[in-house]
């Protein structure tokens, strides 16, 4: 079945379908991982947005039940080159487009996406919408217009809806759930951490509650700003336990500490980027995700830890005086390399 998609700026790629049938309307944004294709559609941090593979072939090793980074598939729909119809290996249970109907999401094929990847670059990320049902460009930019006055709760969309515990003998970690991939909840279970997954809008009692070792802020989707009540509550807790952000959780630890942030031209997507260590002049290869950024306006008692080599963006920071330490890569990777685990070692060091 022919299928088109359609950027907010009017320019229009024309391909065929799979997955589904149907529509859905997302910002495109574009990730440049040749592997992992399985930990990108399942990563929460992916709610609300459609993604572009820059690889060209998908799918060739299809898809398994050990490789899922959460309980389902968060993203909005799938752009590629060219899909795989015949996977091999020795874990595949199917190919991709199986899993596509079997969890109703939209694809696209045969478009090129080095091109579209390039618009990106030039244009920034941006809405778009996939579509089987209609080829007129007007009305789809007519629908792209109305879904952007729909106000929607990313993280809400993707949180546990209550406590979930991880037992274990080690520090008792409480993870605030703003879409936490379990690859993070599988490292601290490796460093036998006793974990209590919370909803991402428990209140400083609620957690405190718990009487923590130490406080992870997780991954997650969407704009930092969107979610204040959030942030004052990483404000109140800012001394009480030590605290280990992620991505989306470093973020929120800098707006909580005075911080400002803002949108990346076409953000950061991918198992191949690299930051270099400020303190000992290392480089590492990390695995990202995110569209926001930390501004360099930070406050005097912050001290930033890494930084990325391509853009100069803070990519990690601690605390002079308090036991505060953020990072914007994944140290958990999957997909990716596994440069940084090193980060969820420092954290254990923190809470002893």
């Amino acid at each position: 079945m022919r299928s088109v998609l359609v950027l907010e700026d009017g320019v229009y790629f024309s391909g065929e379908a799979f997955g589904r049938e149907g529509e859905t309307i997302g910002e495109v944004v574009f990730n440049t991982s040749m592997t992992g294709y399985q930990e990108i559609l399942t990563d929460p941090s992916y709610n609300g947005q459609m993604v572009v593979m820059t690889y060209p072939l998908i799918g060739n090793y299809g898809y398994n039940s050990d490789d899922f980074e959460s309980y389902k598939t968060h993203v909005q729909g799938f752009i590629v080159k060219e899909l795989c119809d015949n996977p091999s290996n020795w874990r595949c249970k199917g190919d991709l487009n199986e899993y596509f109907i079997q969890n109703n999401i939209i694809g696209i094929k045969g478009i090129d996406t080095r091109e579209l990847t390039q618009h990106i670059r030039s244009h920034g990320s941006m809405m778009g919408i996939i579509s089987t049902e209609c080829g007129n460009i007007d009305v789809l930019l007519k629908k792209i217009k109305e879904y952007k006055k729909i106000k929607r709760d990313l993280v809400g969309e993707v949180t546990v809806k209550k406590p979930v515990h991880e037992k274990g003998n080690g520090k008792k970690v409480v993870v605030l759930d703003f879409g936490t991939k379990y690859n993070i909840i599988r490292s601290l279970k490796k460093r036998d951490c006793d974990i209590v997954i919370l909803p991402a809008y428990s209140t400083v009692e609620e957690i405190m509650n718990y009487e923590p070792d130490g406080i992870l802020l997780s991954n997650g989707p969407g704009d930092p700003k969107d979610i204040p009540e959030i942030i004052e509550t990483v404000k109140a807790l800012i001394g009480k336990k030590p605290i280990l952000g992620i991505c989306l959780g470093h973020q929120l630890l800098g707006l909580a500490l005075g911080c400002d942030t803002y949108k990346l031209k076409f953000g950061h997507h991918g198992g191949n980027h690299a930051v270099k260590d400020c303190i000992t002049g290392r480089c590492y290869i990390t695995s990202q995700n995110h569209n926001y950024a930390l501004d360099k306006n930070f406050k005097s008692e912050i001290i930033i830890t890494y930084v990325n080599i391509n853009d100069g963006t803070i990519e990690g920071f601690k605390h002079k005086t308090l036991p505060v330490l953020s990072v914007q890569f994944h140290p958990e990777a999957s997909q990716g390399p596994q440069d940084m685990a090193q980060i969820f070692d420092e954290f254990i060091d923190m809470m002893k």
